[in-house]
């Protein structure tokens, strides 16, 4: 079950990176894909800070839109180099 929510959380994370981030996001299928990867990268991303995520889903949430938001960044602008 909590893989289920962990994907759920990643395709929430990357549509809402994907809002976020217009004009740098990958269509619809591409940023969920980010989310997912931006969860991952986002629970790291905070750890290194020494950033607690918060709890429960919308502490998840947050940590993961963060992540998906600073992937999409870098990916953009290695895309522009």
């Amino acid at each position: 079950m909590e893989f289920l929510y962990f994907l759920l959380i990643g395709l929430v994370a990357g549509w809402l990176a994907g809002q976020l981030m217009k004009g740098s996001g990958f269509g619809t299928i591409g940023n969920i894909i980010v989310g997912v990867i931006g969860a991952i990268f986002g629970g790291w991303l905070f750890g290194v800070l020494g950033i607690g995520s918060g709890e429960g889903l919308f502490g998840s949430l947050v940590t993961a839109v963060v992540g998906a938001v600073v992937l999409l960044f870098g990916i953009g602008l290695i895309k522009k180099s």
